[in-house]
Order: C-alpha cells, then structure tokens, then sequence
C-alpha cells in the first residue's frame, strides 16, 4: 500500500525538477527556443498544480480517493506519454499543463488513502513520511534528470510511464474502496477563486520573464505586474468571503504556521532558482554535458537526506526555529560563494562544489523542520487544509524562483554571463534570507510541539524508507 501510494507522490514531485536538467537539450531540440518560453515547460506545470491542489482535493472527498488517485495516475501518466512525443514546444507546454492537472489530482487523494490504512496512533508519523517524500523527490531531480537526457531529454518523461503503469496496475488491486458515504456533501471549494489565482501567479511570472525582453520600465512589464498583484488582492478578498475558499486565511492567522509557510516558500524561491541556475551555469557557461552536469550538482542534494533524518535531535535541543534559521542562511552562504568564487575557468573543486554542500546541508535544515513546524502549529483537524496551503505555497515559490533567476539573466552574451550570474545569485541569497528572516517568530516564541514533531519526522521518515524497500 505505501509503495503505491510513495512511488505515485515521488513521481508526481520529482517531474516538478526533473525537467531542469533537461532544458538546454529541449531548446536546441526546438529551434534553438530561448530561455523565456523554455522557462514555461517548468512553470506551466508548476501554476496549474498550486492552482488545482484543493480543487482536486475536494472532487476526492466528493468521488471517492481511489478512483481520483487512479485518475491522476493514469492522466499523469498519458500526459508523460505525449511530453515525450510532443512535436514542438508548445505542444510540449500543453501536455505539461495536463501532467501538472493529473500531479494536483494525486497529492492529496494520496494523503488520504494513507490515512484511511493506517491506525489512529501511527497517523501522525504516516502524514510526515509522506510529506518528505516531496523533499527527496526534489532533491534528487536534477541528478536523475541528468543521467536520463544523456540519453535523450525525452526519456525524462517517458521514465514516467512503467511507474505509472506499474503504481496503476497494484493500486487498482490494493488500494481501499471505503465508498463515498457524505460524499455528496462536500462542496466544491471556489473554482473561480482557482482561475484567480492561476492568473495572478502566471502574469507575475510572464512580467518577470519578459521583463529583459520588454524593459523594466516598458508599460508591458509594469502592466503585467500590476496585473498579478490586482488579481492577488482579488483572490484575497474573494477567499476572505466565499464559503469554502482554495486558501483559508483564518489559519495565516496563526503565527507560528503563517511563519513556516511563508519560509517554505521564500525557501523554495530560493531552492528552485538554485537548481535551475546550477544547471544553467554548468552546461552554458562550462560546457558541461547533461550526465556531467547532474553529477557535479550530485552533492548537494544526495546531502539532503541523511541530514534531514538526523537533525531530529538538534531540533528538539534548539527548537524548529532556530534549526530552519541557520540552514537558511547556510543556503545562502553557498550561493554566496558561488557569486564570489564561480567563473568560467574555476575549478569545480574549488567553486560549485563548496557552495553545493552548504546549500545541500541548507535544505536538508530547512525544508523538513519546517514542514513539521507547519504541522504542529496546527490541530490535527486541520493538518489537511494546512498541508495544502504549504504544498501550494511551495509550488508559488519555484515558479517565483524560475521566473526571477530567467528574468535577471535574460540572454546575457558569453562576455558578460558571469556578471549576469553574479546578479541571479545574489536574488538567490536574499531570497533564502527572507525565509530566515521568516522563521524569526519560531525563534522568538518556540513551540514545543513543533520541535518533538520534526524529531519524530525524522525518525518516521526512516522507518518509511524501510517500509517502502521491502
């Protein structure tokens, strides 16, 4: 049962970085696209899934979770198919947009089959368990990207489908059918408040694009953003008066949840603006192959792990705030690094490789803490509607991250690319500060819930591992 639902989540998630990797073989593949409308084969996927997380959630809780999982798994999984055949870019983007649709419609029916196999008392490891497989989903991406576009950037999709088909087949014969008593019930949540939303975050992202493209101050660009904030503050108040709203706001009142959300996704600008710039900079500045570049950014992310199962203890010594804090900053200090020290005839020993380490060890601080600091803020009644805010707020954060780090680089000429860099890293940085500036109020008011949570994240997180290997 949790290798149906595990190999579903960590496939779901890790095509959301996978395709980084991927980007350079799929612009010279298309005509030479450039990094703008490339950008979108990411944050295509990346608006339709925080746009669709709590629709999806509710025509689970209207339809049943099995038959919803099992209609997001196979529409995942056809949509890889047509990735993988996609004719041209655009064609390309279409299907990721469904891909993303069918991801929306697995995350949270997959939470909840879990909790329908498993006992009251192990419910709250199960919920963290599940919630880390995202983590190391996205740590591993740009390693497995890597190796898979040596052999054809195609294969980054199709690599999806004996999962699929294979998740599919065993979740048909052992996933639970509890039927849909009060099924009926449950209200659909504010689908136009879903198009807000998608609208906003997209025309945000198209102004930051563009932006090299446009200018900074053309009325294009300045219009753009102002569309996105004007669509923002519409989906606020719609949410703050429609009766079953994508976001909750009264939980944003809680502090010690508003302040892990709001980190988790300034720290996932900052994460997602990392990975696509590594990638970047390997294979355009230094020439690196796709396979050659998922190694040397290997590091950092096979760090990720191993950190996140052993930071239980100085978590519940320190208190979630303080650990999330300084693996913020620790993310930070590698970009940082890489601005100083990252030129086009540095040694990789001596400049990406130090910055990928601290920033592995940053995220493996940062990202599980306060995952179980956003759950111990909140009753466990209310675990699922916070859990999909995060998930959301961590899918707005890598379209930020993608669309900030593309929009400052532009398509610098070679002379001028380390200055470009420079410039990225530097967004980077201050993003990643902002999520430590962000977990301030878990510092200055400590929680001990959330501090015994991440330590018993940490341990369940082992003990899913086990599960799912045998």
């Amino acid at each position: 049962m949790f290798a149906t639902v595990a190999a579903a989540v960590f496939m779901s998630n890790l095509d959301l970085f996978i395709v980084n990797a991927a980007l350079p073989a799929i612009g010279r593949s298309f005509g030479g696209s450039g990094l703008g409308s490339l950008s979108w084969v990411l944050n295509g996927y990346a608006i339709v899934f925080a746009a669709l997380l709590v629709v999806a959630g509710r025509v689970a809780d209207r339809s049943g979770h099995k038959p919803v999982f099992l209609t997001g798994l196979a529409v995942f999984t056809l949509a890889s198919v047509g990735c993988a055949l996609a004719p041209n870019l655009g064609t390309l983007v279409a299907a990721r947009l469904v891909q993303a649709a069918g991801a929306a419609l697995l995350m949270p029916t997959s939470l909840a089959l879990l909790l329908d196999t498993t006992a009251p008392e192990k419910r709250a490891g199960a919920v963290r368990a599940w919630a880390s497989i995202g983590g190391i989903a996205a740590g591993l991406g740009p390693v497995a990207g890597g190796l898979l576009v040596e052999a054809g950037w195609r294969w980054v999709f199709l690599v999806n489908v004996p999962v699929g088909i294979a998740a599919f087949a065993l979740g048909a014969k052992v996933l639970p059918s509890p039927g849909r008593t009060g099924a009926e019930k449950s209200p659909l949540p504010d689908l136009f408040g879903a198009a807000l939303l998608t609208g906003s975050i997209a025309t945000l992202a198209l102004g930051l694009i563009k932006a090299p493209d446009w200018g900074w101050t053309s009325a294009a660009t300045l219009g753009g953003l102002a569309a996105a904030v004007l669509l923002g503050v519409w989906f606020v108040l719609r949410s703050a008066r429609h009766p079953v709203p994508i976001v909750e706001l009264p939980l944003l009142r809680v502090p010690a949840f508003a302040s892990a959300a709001a980190a988790l996704t300034l720290f996932t600008v900052a994460f997602a603006g990392m990975l696509l710039g590594a990638v970047l900079w390997c294979q355009g500045v230094w020439g690196y192959s796709a396979l050659l570049t998922g190694l040397a950014i290997a590091p950092g992310p096979l760090l990720v792990p191993p950190v996140a199962l052993r930071i239980g203890p100085a978590v519940a010594r320190f208190g979630a705030g303080r650990i999330a804090l300084a693996g913020s900053v620790l993310f930070a200090a590698g970009i940082l690094w890489w601005a100083a020290a990252l030129d086009t005839d540095s040694s990789y020993a001596a400049s990406l490789l130090p910055g990928m380490m601290l920033t592995g060890l940053g995220v493996g601080m940062t990202l599980p803490v306060l995952t179980g600091a956003s759950a111990a803020a909140l009753p466990p009644a209310r675990f699922a509607t916070g859990s999909a805010i995060t998930s959301m707020g961590r899918q707005i954060g890598a379209v930020l991250g993608v669309a900030i780090l593309v929009g400052i680089l532009g398509a610098p000429a070679p002379e001028h690319a380390v200055a470009a860099f420079q410039h990225a890293w530097y967004a980077v940085a201050v993003a990643s500060l902002l999520a430590a500036c962000a977990t301030v109020p878990l510092v200055r008011k400590p929680r001990p819930a959330a501090a015994e949570s991440a330590d018993v994240e940490a341990a369940d997180v082992a003990e899913a591992a086990e599960v799912g290997a045998a």
